[in-house]
């Protein structure tokens, strides 16, 4: 009876021995996903607090609640199970789908440069009327819809990193990290909305390091967001080359992986930043990639189509004008 309650609890010790190494490796691979889609999170970050804009100051966590809502919903009802079938069932088509993703991104940020360089940021060119017009329903639904996007791209690079997992360590992986993603972004996001309102707080209190504390985020905000928005279209041209590189690679094209692998290769000797160093050219390389590539699809969306748009008014189509009357004999 001893010997046989030892033998339990023994087998019992080895069973939580392995369900712990089982955690162990289930967190590792949960940060390395993670890790692996920091370039669309922050994108994700940097896009969301837009869709606020013009909402009543009380109306504004509610609607990024909506929106969190939506995005789970998107990464947990729809997204998951299908990259899962996939990888199961169809697990070759994993990689043109990623590509697929990293080529929008790569169109994303290159269209935001664009609009940069040319002056026209089409999300602005709505008038405040128009803006006032639109309903909470509406703004849920648009950003949910742009979420589903990124939330894809996010949970794919996720499944990419633990592909080599079994069926449920990826299914418990995907999950934690869908559920982790959603909380940081929209957490990061309710802060950066509430920011202001915070400042002036602040501001309002009496004691005076807190005032000008208080009046110093008020004023940085505005510097604040467009840092995240430089950061953001940065980090999808970076992510979007990074994949479409690497996609490349694992379909049997070799030549630009390898260019970069040997331009990393010989600066990693530097004593003392050689590490950084490599990972900065690989970031480069990725970066021009992505703005060569969204270029080009930038190019045959947007440059094209409206050539062809003014086409006919290069045949002669002029707007009609009145006939010209004949003179009166009166």
């Amino acid at each position: 009876m001893a010997v046989g309650l030892a033998a339990l609890l023994d087998d019992i010790a080895a069973f939580a021995k392995l369900a712990a190494a089982s955690v162990d490796d289930v967190a590792a691979a949960t940060g390395r996903a993670s890790a692996k889609a920091t370039g669309v999170v922050i994108d994700d970050t940097a896009v969301t607090p837009r869709y606020v804009e013009g909402l009543a100051a009380k109306r504004e966590l509610p609607v990024i609640r909506r929106i969190a809502t939506g995005s789970l919903r998107n990464k947990l009802l729809f997204i998951l199970p299908a990259i899962l079938l996939l990888s199961e069932f169809l697990e070759f088509l994993l990689t043109p789908l990623l590509m697929v993703g990293g080529l929008y991104l790569a169109f994303e940020g290159a269209e935001k440069v664009w609009e940069l360089v040319s002056g026209k940021h089409h999300a602005e060119v709505e008038s405040t009327a128009e803006k006032k017009a639109v309903d909470e329903d509406t703004v849920v639904s648009s950003a949910v819809r742009t979420d589903f996007i990124l939330s894809a791209e996010i949970m794919v690079i996720a499944l990419n990193e633990v592909a080599s997992e079994k069926f449920w360590s990826r299914l418990i992986i995907l999950v934690i990290v869908a559920l982790l993603i959603t909380a940081v972004v929209y957490g990061i996001v309710a802060l950066i909305v509430k920011m202001d309102d915070i400042g002036l707080h602040l501001a309002g209190r009496r004691t005076g390091w807190v005032q000008s504390f208080g009046r110093g985020l008020v004023t940085a905000m505005p510097k604040v967001m467009s840092v995240i928005s430089a950061v953001g279209i940065v980090a999808m041209l970076w992510v979007g080359g990074h994949i479409l590189l690497q996609g490349t690679y694992d379909l049997g094209w070799h030549g630009p992986y390898d260019l970069v692998h040997h331009l990393e290769h010989a600066v990693e000797g530097v004593a003392g930043v050689g590490g950084f160093l490599a990972w900065l050219v690989n970031t480069a390389c990725s970066a021009v990639v992505g703005v060569l590539v969204g270029g080009l699809v930038v190019l045959v969306v947007h440059l094209i189509p409206r050539r062809k748009h003014g086409e006919p008014a290069d045949h002669g189509q002029t707007p009609s004008s009145p006939a010209p009357t004949e003179p009166s004999d009166a």
